[in-house]
């Protein structure tokens, strides 16, 4: 990942993790994880409106750290660059994805979820990398098991897969972690419905734990 785009994960410390319908709802639901305090996002791509929702967004709220999720081929990666994006990550490593992202220089995480993963991962010239899914794969004590022998790398992770409110700080306490990446913060029903005022006291919820976090290191 370039290193102006990992300082504004870094900064942000959640990203938020979106699924949406209607490209009505892309404008809105950024401004409200902006005025909650969440400045990165990862659009997935399971949706048709997906790509045109980036768009808006990258137009209208430029402010905020536009990434795509669930980016699984080499055309979706072509697609996420021209859309705008300043970042993608993958639920797995896949070496064509990889090396497309390299050669059209756009920032990208692959996931991981065994020390395998992490050498290949390593092999293709990756230093931030997404650990899914989080949680099931055995949490936080998983992930410090399994970075031992590859910390001196100065490896940094993205987890994803269960995180919420409650186990957030298990996360964010260690100096593994970038961010973590969370759906809980705008579900797609909160999205669908047009919620945005949970949507920033979520945003901000998070916010509020990660600067307190960082106050004491």
């Amino acid at each position: 990942m370039a290193p102006e785009i990992i300082k504004k994960i870094d900064d942000s410390g959640i990203i938020a993790v979106l699924i949406i319908d209607e490209v009505k709802h892309a404008v809105p639901v950024a401004k409200a994880l902006l005025k909650g305090g969440v400045s990165a996002i990862e659009l997935t791509l399971r949706t048709p409106a997906a790509i045109e929702a980036a768009k808006v967004i990258k137009k209208e709220v430029p402010e905020i750290t536009l990434g795509f999720g669930t980016v699984l081929t080499v055309e979706q990666v072509k697609a996420v660059v021209e859309a705008g994006a300043d970042f993608a990550v993958a639920p797995g490593c896949n070496p064509a994805v990889i090396a497309e992202a390299k050669k059209l220089g756009l920032s990208f995480a692959p996931g991981i979820m065994t020390p395998t993963d992490i050498e290949f991962a390593i092999e293709q010239g990756c230093r931030v990398i997404k650990y899914f899914p989080a949680e099931t794969s055995g949490g936080m004590e998983h992930l410090k098991n399994m970075v031992a022998p590859y910390q001196y790398l100065g490896l940094k992770f993205i987890p994803l897969g269960g995180c919420n409110i409650e186990n957030a700080g298990s996360y964010l306490e260690s100096d593994l972690i970038t961010a973590i990446g969370g759906s809980w913060v705008a579900k797609r029903p909160l999205i669908q419905s047009e919620d945005w005022g949970t949507i920033t006291k979520n945003a901000q919820e998070i916010t509020d734990l990660i600067a307190k976090i960082k106050s004491k290191r």
